[in-house]
C-alpha cells in the first residue's frame, strides 16, 4: 500500500462527518443476521446535530462525494450521506466538507450490502444512484435490483425517492424493467439528460419519447442538480460523446419486489460494450 493511501487513511480517522464501522462487528451474528449499528435511527441529531426526523438523502457509491458535497451545499436545510467502499476516494469528500465546514454532509465506510444495519423504518428520503457499476453478470449485485429495492424500503419514508444518473444503457434499461415489473412510479425517464436539457432550454420540441413523464412536469421544472452537477466520471464520458441516462421513481410497493422477465438482457450487454471497463480505472488525485 503507498505512501499516500496510507496517510489518507490514518487522515481519515480524524474526520468527524466520516463513520467507518467495523464489518467484524457487523458481522458477527452472521451475514443475515446483521448488527444495527449505533447510530441506526439516530443520524440526524448524533450526525447533523438536527432535531429527529429531519430529512436525509443518500447517495449510494459516492466515489469522491461530488455529488454529495454540491447537494448539501444547494440545500443547507437537508442532509446528505455518501456511502462508498473505498477509503481512499472517501477521504476527498470527507477532507472537503472539514475544510469547508458543511455541517449537513457525513460520509459512511461500507459496503452497500450493510446499508440496513445503518438506517432505521422512515429515516432516509431519497436514494441517489450515480454511475454505479452496472454488474452485468450478477442481477442481484446491481443497486437497483429487486434485492437492493427491498433493502432500500425498509428506512425510507412513503413516497421516497430513488435517482439513477448512469452512462450504462445496460443499467438504465434494466432498471426501466424493474420499474416496470413492479408498478413503480415512474417520474420522470431520459435516455439523454443533456441534450433533453439543451432542448428545454432552447424551446424545441422533440418527438423521440426520449423522455417519459408521468406527472407531465415539464424538464425544466426538475431540480438542476440533474444536469448541472457532474461526477469525476461523468465528466470524462460526456467528452468522450457519451449519452447520460436519468431516471426518477417512487420506491413504494406492496409485497415482494419481483424480478423483470421483459429485459432482454444478452442484447443490452452486447449494446453496452467493452467502455465499462474504462469507466472504473482507479481515479485520478
Amino acid at each position: 500500500m503507498g505512501h499516500d493511501k496510507l496517510r489518507k487513511f490514518a487522515e481519515n480517522e480524524t474526520f468527524a462527518c466520516l463513520l467507518q464501522p467495523s464489518a467484524a462487528e457487523l458481522l458477527s451474528d452472521g451475514y443475515f443476521n446483521l448488527k444495527d449499528h449505533p447510530i441506526k435511527g439516530h443520524w440526524a441529531e448524533r450526525m447533523f446535530g438536527r432535531e429527529p426526523g429531519a430529512e436525509i438523502i443518500l447517495e449510494l457509491g459516492c466515489g469522491k462525494g461530488e455529488y454529495t458535497l454540491d447537494l448539501a451545499r444547494r440545500y443547507p436545510d437537508k442532509c446528505f450521506i455518501g456511502v462508498d467502499i473505498k477509503g481512499a476516494r472517501l477521504w476527498k469528500g470527507a477532507k472537503t466538507a472539514t475544510l469547508e465546514k458543511i455541517g449537513n454532509v457525513a460520509f459512511l465506510r461500507t459496503r452497500i450490502e450493510f446499508i440496513t444495519a445503518f438506517f432505521a423504518p422512515g429515516e432516509i428520503s431519497e436514494i441517489w444512484l450515480t454511475f454505479s457499476d452496472p454488474q452485468m453478470k450478477s442481477e442481484n449485485s446491481r443497486l437497483s435490483s429487486p434485492l437492493f429495492l427491498e433493502r432500500y424500503r425498509s428506512f425510507m419514508r412513503p413516497g421516497g425517492l430513488v435517482h439513477l444518473k448512469t452512462d450504462s444503457r445496460f443499467l438504465h434499461e434494466y432498471t426501466k424493467a424493474v420499474v416496470r415489473a413492479n408498478g413503480l412510479k415512474l417520474r420522470c425517464c431520459t435516455e439523454d439528460v443533456y441534450q433533453r436539457f439543451l432542448d428545454s432550454a432552447s424551446g424545441s420540441a422533440r418527438n423521440d419519447n426520449s423522455v417519459i413523464s408521468t406527472e407531465r412536469r415539464e424538464w425544466r421544472d426538475l431540480d438542476p442538480v440533474v444536469y448541472e452537477v457532474q461526477t469525476f466520471y461523468e465528466k470524462m464520458f460526456l467528452e468522450m460523446g457519451l449519452p447520460i441516462t436519468y431516471m426518477q421513481f417512487v420506491i413504494d410497493h406492496d409485497g415482494p419486489y419481483v424480478h423483470p422477465t421483459d429485459f432482454d438482457e444478452k442484447f443490452w450487454r452486447d449494446a453496452e460494450g467493452p467502455r465499462r471497463s474504462f469507466s472504473h480505472q482507479p481515479a485520478k488525485k
